[in-house]
C-alpha cells in the first residue's frame, strides 16, 4: 500500500537529518587529555568513590538529578494499539523530546520487550539506579495499574504512569474552573464519565478527591453503565460500580452536570447533550475526533462548556501542560514518589494560573486579543511561559509539606529565576511564529517557484496554514514539480513571461517607469525589468495583489534586494532601510543588526537601526533590551569608532527614552549579566536579559552571525528587512526548507501587523 504524503513527510522528519528525535550531548570540557583524564580514568575514581560512600551524592557527580526513563513495553501505544515495544520507540523518543523542550529535563527511552507483569517490574528495579524519576508510558489497563502501584512502594524515587494521571490533572484543573464559572458546587454535581481505561479511572479518582461524591458519578465502558448488577467487572471497574436503573450512556447522561469523555469519537450525540442539565461542562477527550464535534456541542447548547483534547479549539486538555513540569517539581527536590499531594497542587496551580492575566506573548501566540478566565479559556495554553515557574515549585512545596523531598528548597526567589532560566526559548520561538501566522495566512509570492526547497517550503506553508502561496515560474515546470514532491492544493502559478501576463508586465512597467523615470530609468528598461520575476514580485505586493514576498534563495542579496528598494522603497518616516537576522539561540532569540544593508552606518543611521529593530522586536513579542556593541566598554578606549557608537546611544536614547539601551559595551559583558553587573553595576542594561545587539559595521554583524551559525546549534531567521513600506524578506542563498518556512511566517506576521 502506498504511503499517503502526510505519512511520507512523517517518515522523513524522523530519519533526516539523522535517525530520531534525541540524542546525548557531552556536558563537560572534553577537547585536551587532561579534560579526558579528568571525565574518563583515573579522574572518574574520585566521584566513584564518594557515591560509594554516600550514595545521595549520585545527584552532585552524575546527570541523575536530571535524568527521567520514559519506559514502555508497547502494549498500548497511542490509538494504535499493542504494537510492540520497538515500534512503540518513535512515541517514547517524542515523549523525551517534550520533557526537554519544555522543562528541560534529559531522557532515556526504555523499551521493554516483556508483557509479563513481574518481569517487567523486575527490569525497571534493576536499572532505577540510573534514573531520577520513572515515566511509564502507553503500558495497556489493568497492567498498568498494578506495574505502577508496585514500582511506586518499591523504588524511592519519582514514578508516574501519565497516560492516567496526565489526563487526570490537566482535566481535573478545567473542571474545577468550569464548575466555579457555572455557579455550581463540586459537591452538588452529577457526573458522568464514559470510558473506563486508565485515564478514565485515575481522572475519576482524581475528581472524588476534588469534592465530587462518588454517588453522583456514573462510570460507562463499551457495554453501558457499570452497575451493582453487572458480573463482568474488572477489580478496577468495581470501585466505580453504582444501584442504579440506568444501563446505557443516553439513559445516564439525561440531567447530568458533568460528560467526561475518555472514550470513541461520536459517543456523545446533539440529542444526548440537549437533555443535560443547565450549563453543562463536555470534556470531549477523545483523540483526534473527540466525542462530539467542538462547533456541533456549541452549537447544540450556546451554554455548554467544552474541552477538547485538540490544539484548535478552546480549553485543550493537553497532557504537556503536567507531566513535564511535575517531574521538573518533583526532580528539583529529590522527590521519593509523585504523591496525591503534588497531584492535587499541581492542579490548583493550573486552575489558578488560568485566573491570572495573560502574558501578551500568548495572546501573540494563539492570535487572541485578549485571553482571560471565562468558559473559552479554563485551563492555560501549552506554550504559556509561565508554566515553567509556576508549576514546579507548587509541586516542591507540595512534596515538602507531605514529606518526601530529600532536598528542600530555601531560597524560592531563587529557584524560581532558576526555572525561568531553564526556558529556553528557541523552539518555542519558531513555534511561535508558526501558530501567530496560521491565526491568519497572508498571500506570499514566491519569485523563484522552480526551485525545489522554494517549492517546498510554499507546500509546508500551505498544508500547515501559514500562507497563501503564489508562485512565479514556468507552468509546466512548476506543476511537474508539484506532482513529483504530492503537492496537491491548488496555488496561483503565474509566468510574467507567458503572452497571457503581457497586459500586466506593461501595467506594472508603467507604473514602475513613473516612479523611477527621474532615476534614469526608460518605459523600455522598466519593460525588460517587469519580465523578471523578482520584480514582477516587487510590484506585486506594491499593488496589494500579494500581500508580501519572499527571495534569495537562488540569487545573490544585493540583486535580490534592488529591486525591492526601488519599487516598495522605505516608509516616509524611517531614514534607512535595515536588516537584521533573529538568532534562536540556547538563551531565546537574539537579534543582530545590521547585518546585510548598511556597511558602515553613521550615528544617526546606528540610532535609526535600532528603533526599528525594537519596532520589529516588539512584532514578535520579543521585549528588546538593547546594547550597542563595540570593542571597548562605556568608551575606555577613545576612537573614532567608539565615538561613533556613543553618540549612537545619545541619540537613541533622546529620540526614544523608553527604550532599554546602553553602550558602548562588549559583546561578552552584554551577554552575561553576572560579569556586567559586578564591573558596571550603573549600566541600564543590568538585571536585564540583553537580547537585541546593534552592531558598528556591517562586517562585525554578518560575519558575527555567521560565526554563530556554523559554530553551535542556533539558527538564523533572516536578514529580515526593516523599514518597507510593505513586507519583502530575503533568505541566504541556498536556504534550507526549514529556514524558508520561518522567513514565509515572518513575512506574514509582518503582513499581519501592517
Amino acid at each position: 500500500m502506498s504511503l499517503t504524503k502526510k505519512e511520507l513527510e512523517a517518515l522523513h522528519y524522523h530519519q533526516f537529518p539523522q535517525p530520531g528525535k534525541i540524542k546525548v550531548v557531552p556536558t563537560k570540557r572534553y577537547a585536551t587529555q587532561r579534560d579526558l583524564a579528568l571525565a574518563y580514568s583515573p579522574g572518574v575514581a574520585t566521584p566513584c568513590l564518594q557515591i560509594e560512600k554516600n550514595p545521595e551524592d549520585a545527584y552532585k557527580y552524575t546527570s541523575k538529578g536530571n535524568l527521567v526513563a520514559v519506559i514502555s513495553n508497547g502494549t498500548a501505544v497511542l490509538g494504535l494499539g499493542d504494537i510492540g515495544p520497538l515500534a512503540g520507540k518513535p512515541v517514547m523518543e517524542g515523549k523525551g523530546l517534550l520533557f526537554k523542550i519544555f522543562a528541560d529535563i534529559d531522557v532515556f527511552d526504555i523499551e521493554v520487550d516483556t508483557k509479563d507483569v513481574d518481569k517487567f517490574i523486575e527490569t525497571v528495579k534493576a536499572i532505577a539506579p540510573t534514573f531520577g524519576g520513572i515515566n511509564l508510558e502507553d503500558i495497556k489497563a489493568p497492567e498498568a495499574f498494578e506495574i505502577e502501584r508496585r514500582l511506586k512502594e518499591e523504588l524511592d524515587i519519582p514514578v508516574m504512569h501519565d497516560d492516567q494521571h496526565g489526563t487526570a490533572i490537566i482535566s481535573a484543573a478545567a473542571l474545577k474552573n468550569a464548575v466555579e464559572l457555572t455557579g455550581k458546587e463540586m459537591a452538588a454535581i452529577r457526573v458522568v464519565v464514559n470510558g473506563a481505561g486508565a485515564a478514565a479511572i485515575s481522572c475519576t479518582k482524581l475528581y472524588k478527591a476534588l469534592g465530587v461524591l462518588p454517588q453522583n458519578i456514573i462510570m460507562c465502558d463499551s457495554k453501558g453503565v457499570i452497575s451493582t448488577k453487572r458480573e463482568d467487572l474488572t477489580e478496577q471497574k468495581k470501585e466505580f460500580a453504582v444501584t442504579t436503573d440506568f444501563t446505557t450512556l443516553e439513559e445516564a447522561i439525561n440531567e447530568a452536570d458533568v460528560f467526561i469523555g475518555l472514550s470513541v469519537a461520536g459517543a456523545l450525540t446533539p440529542d444526548m447533550l440537549k437533555t443535560m442539565a443547565p450549563n453543562p461542562i463536555v470534556f470531549a477527550m477523545a483523540n483526534p475526533v473527540p466525542e462530539i464535534d467542538y462547533d456541533l456541542a456549541v452549537g447544540t447548547r450556546d451554554d455548554v462548556i467544552m474541552a477538547t483534547g485538540r490544539s484548535d479549539y478552546p480549553n485543550q486538555v493537553n497532557n504537556v501542560l503536567g507531566f513535564p513540569f511535575i517531574f521538573r517539581g518533583a526532580l528539583d527536590v529529590r522527590a521519593t514518589a509523585i504523591n496525591e499531594e503534588m497531584k492535587m497542587a499541581a492542579v490548583n496551580a493550573l486552575a489558578d494560573m488560568a485566573k491570572k492575566n495573560v502574558p501578551e506573548q500568548v495572546n501573540i501566540v494563539y492570535g487572541e486579543k485578549n485571553l482571560q478566565y471565562g468558559r473559552e479559556y479554563i485551563i492555560p495554553k501549552p506554550f504559556d511561559p509561565r508554566l515553567i515557574y509556576e508549576l514546579p515549585p507548587a509541586i516542591a512545596k507540595a512534596a515538602m509539606d507531605s514529606g518526601v523531598a530529600k532536598a528542600p528548597i530555601t531560597n524560592w526567589d531563587a529557584y524560581v529565576h532558576e526555572l525561568m532560566e531553564r526556558s529556553g526559548a528557541g523552539s518555542k520561538f519558531e513555534r511561535m511564529l508558526v501558530s501567530r501566522s496560521r491565526k491568519d495566512p497572508k498571500r506570499v509570492v514566491f519569485p523563484e517557484g522552480e526551485h525545489m526547497n522554494v517549492l517546498k517550503a510554499a507546500q509546508i506553508a500551505s498544508d500547515e496554514g501559514i500562507a497563501i502561496p503564489i508562485l512565479l515560474g514556468n507552468v509546466e515546470l512548476i506543476k511537474a514539480l508539484k506532482e513529483e514532491i504530492g503537492f496537491e492544493k491548488e496555488v496561483e502559478i503565474i509566468d510574467p513571461q507567458s503572452d497571457e501576463y503581457t497586459d500586466k508586465v506593461n501595467e506594472y512597467a508603467e507604473k514602475y517607469w513613473k516612479k523611477r523615470q527621474r532615476k534614469g530609468i526608460r518605459l523600455l528598461d522598466a519593460q525588460k525589468h517587469m519580465v523578471t520575476r523578482n520584480y514582477f514580485a516587487a510590484m506585486m505586493v506594491d499593488e496589494g495583489e500579494a500581500d508580501a514576498m519572499v527571495s534569495g534563495y537562488s540569487r545573490n542579496y544585493p540583486s535580490t534586494v534592488k529591486p525591492i528598494f526601488e519599487t516598495i522603497g522605505k516608509r516616509d518616516e524611517v531614514k534607512r532601510i535595515a536588516a537584521a537576522n533573529i538568532m534562536i539561540t540556547e538563551k531565546g532569540p537574539l537579534i543582530f543588526t545590521d547585518t546585510t544593508v548598511n556597511i558602515d552606518p553613521d550615528s544617526e543611521t546606528l540610532a535609526n537601526i535600532a528603533e526599528l529593530t525594537s519596532g520589529m522586536a516588539k512584532i514578535f513579542a520579543i521585549e528588546p533590551h538593547i546594547a550597542f556593541l563595540s570593542y571597548t566598554n562605556f568608551g575606555g578606549v577613545p576612537s573614532a569608532g567608539v565615538a561613533k557608537v556613543e553618540k549612537a546611544v545619545e541619540v537613541i536614547k533622546t529620540q526614544r527614552p523608553d527604550l532599554n539601551v546602553d553602550g558602548p559595551i562588549q559583546a561578552d559583558f552584554a551577554l552575561n549579566h553576572d560579569l556586567l553587573e559586578k564591573e558596571f553595576s550603573f549600566s541600564e542594561l543590568c538585571g536585564k536579559e540583553t537580547n537585541t545587539f546593534i552592531f558598528p559595521s556591517l562586517d562585525a554583524a554578518n560575519i558575527s552571525y555567521k560565526m554563530i551559525k556554523e559554530l553551535t546549534d542556533a539558527t538564523s531567521i533572516g536578514p529580515l528587512l526593516m523599514g518597507l513600506k510593505k513586507p519583502a524578506h530575503v533568505v541566504q542563498l541556498g536556504a534550507s526548507v526549514d529556514e524558508i518556512v520561518n522567513i514565509i511566517a515572518v513575512a506574514v506576521i509582518d503582513a499581519q501587523n501592517q
